[in-house]
Order: structure tokens, then sequence, then C-alpha cells
């Protein structure tokens, strides 16, 4: 594995999710735009990346168009003023968005969390990449497991969601503008331990015996059938008399 191949395993990752949210906080944080404007500058890039696949290669960038849409929802939220504990409630929005999302890539088919699991689980080892391949080709249980990873993370995200829009309305202000970052920390953990037990440590098992398998069959070196070693070769004794007699 080169240093290359792994950066490259993880560039889409970064161009489609880093990248805008780092863009929106360093946007609002660092240069004091409003969050209105944070969002939609840190929307460019998205966009822009969900256009050209679209338009270039006629497929939609998941990733992309996930982000593109929890911004648009977070400009839409933005507008929203007045109730503190509404106020407390918008920011379950971009959870349930991104929660919905991932569900709705699950019952298409092509869940949307893959495309964040597989360069850990691959490393950019050219191996573990033909290895998975294979396993997404003609594995069933690997599938399954492909699948249920991202559906872990788009419950966990909904449940997330409800819990804060309850809190907001049950739970006294103060409190629940701790509470939330409380809430948010332990749906992320809970997501980790979740996805990891049920799906992603499964995938890992399953890749490591598919790739050693895939190694092992290529290192063994078939010998013809009936082939036999030559024979020693025997050494000519002389005998007392002069003649020349095969040693045993």
């Amino acid at each position: 594995m080169t240093t290359n191949t792994k950066r490259a395993s993880l560039a889409p990752l970064l161009v489609d999710v880093a990248v805008p949210v780092g863009g929106y906080y360093l946007l609002k944080s660092g240069f004091g735009m409003s969050t209105l404007a944070a969002l939609g500058w840190s929307s460019v890039v998205p966009a822009l990346r969900t256009g050209w696949a679209a338009a270039r290669e006629r497929r939609v960038n998941a990733f992309a168009a996930l982000i593109l849409f929890v911004n648009v929802v977070g400009l839409l939220l933005s507008l929203v003023a007045g109730d503190p504990r509404l106020m407390l409630a918008k920011d379950s929005g971009v959870s349930s968005a991104i929660g919905i999302g991932i569900l709705v890539s699950v019952a298409l088919g092509r869940p949307m969390m893959t495309a964040a699991m597989k360069p850990w689980l691959v490393k950019g080892d050219e191996g573990r990449e033909a290895a998975w391949a294979r396993l997404a080709a003609g594995s069933a249980d690997f599938r399954r497991a492909e699948k249920v990873f991202s559906l872990v993370w788009g419950v966990v995200l909904l449940a997330e969601c409800v819990v804060r829009v309850v809190g907001a309305y049950t739970v006294p202000v103060d409190t629940m503008v701790w509470l939330g970052t409380v809430i948010l920390a332990v749906t992320m953990v809970l997501g980790f331990l979740l996805s990891g037990a049920l799906a992603a440590g499964p995938m890992a098992h399953m890749l490591i015996a598919e790739t050693n398998a895939a190694a092992g069959d290529s290192s063994q070196v078939q010998e013809p059938a009936g082939a036999q070693q030559p024979a020693p070769a025997r050494e000519a004794v002389k005998s007392p008399n002069g003649l020349a007699l095969a040693g045993s």
C-alpha cells in the first residue's frame, strides 16, 4: 500500500464532506459571515460536484448531493426565528435530513455510508480492493452487512432528531442548550459501536479472509500429475578385480 493510493481512496470523501463542512465553519467563525451566507457559499462545492457527476458520468454523487441537501435544509432553518424552543428543535433538522438521505439510499440499493466506510476497511490496499469487489459481487452476507451499516446510521440519526425535538419542548431551555450537545455525542458513539459490531467488524473479517485466501491461491505452485523426482546418481565402485560395480 502506498501513500498515494491511500490518498486517492480518501480524496472523494474529503472533497464531498470535509471541504463543505470545514468551509462552513471557516466562513462563519473565521471570516465572520452570517449563518445564511456561510451555508450558501459552502454549498458551492457539493453543488458543482453533483452537477458535474450528473452531466458527465450520468449518475448522482450521493455524498455531494446529501451535503447539498443538508445545506439547503440549513438555509431554510436559518430563516426560523423567535420561539427559543423552536430554535432548539431546528438543530435536529440537519440530523433528520442526513438520516432520511441515508435510509433512502439503502432502499434504492445504494447504501450511502459505504463511501465513508470503505476507505477505512480497504486502507488503499490493492488486494483488499479486489477482495471487496469479489465479495460485493458474490457474497450475500457482505452486501447485507453493507446495507446494515448505512441502516444503523440512518436510524440512529433519525432517533437523535426525535429525542432532541422532544427535549426541546419538554426540558427547560437552559438545560436543553447543553443537553443537545450531549445527545449528539451519545448518538455518534452509539452509531460507531452499533455499526461496527453489526456491519463493519464482520465485513473486515470477510475482507481479511478473502484477501488471505486469494494470496494463498496465488502462492501455490501446482506440480504436474505423476511427476517424479529423478533418482540420485549411483557411484561406480571398483571391485578388487578391477571391474566397476554400481554402488548402492
